[in-house]
């Protein structure tokens, strides 16, 4: 799986579909400025390497991350590679877009962008959330939900919460 995420081109379509919506070909061939043709290619290598799933709503084909272990895959694999500023985007659209993710947006199934930094900076410091050995609610942090009415499972094999890119 690692040696399909190797290319920019598909490491950028994975990326880009981690914000749990299905997109067409046309619409990451776009994001990524590379021809239809060549997304084609590439968006097959993931179908069949199973990153991603396919939907087809009459003649249009839509892709999405497989499920959820490919979407934190992608996440482990980003958090350990990425470096640095990423490219600046190459069009008004991708530029829009791209102001649009950082602000705030969902990751998955999780909230992310700067809107998730603030929440998460804010539950730090108000003690609901501690960082210092990866991430983890504190006992007030669970009963501060509970005050909300949110019944969080903790029997799931899944962390109740985990740091993102």
């Amino acid at each position: 799986m690692a040696a399909l995420l190797a290319d920019e081109t598909r490491a950028s379509f994975c990326l880009a579909l981690l914000d749990g919506r299905a997109w067409t070909a046309g619409e990451l061939a776009r994001y990524a400025g590379v021809a239809p043709s060549t997304a084609s290619e590439h968006l097959g290598r993931l179908v069949a390497g199973g990153l991603l799933a396919e939907e087809r709503q009459g003649r249009h084909r839509y892709v999405r991350l497989a499920d959820e272990r490919a979407a934190h895959l992608v996440e482990e694999l980003a958090s350990r590679t990425m470096s640095g500023e990423p490219e600046p985007p190459r069009s008004l659209r991708a530029a829009s877009v791209s102001s649009a993710l950082a602000r705030g947006r969902t990751c998955y199934d999780h909230l992310a962008g700067r809107l998730g930094i603030r929440i998460t900076e804010a539950m730090t410091v108000r003690g609901l959330l501690r960082q210092d050995t990866g991430f983890a609610l504190t006992e007030a942090g669970l009963e501060w939900f509970g005050a909300l009415g949110i019944s969080l499972d903790r029997s799931g094999r899944r962390p109740l919460v985990r740091g993102c890119l």
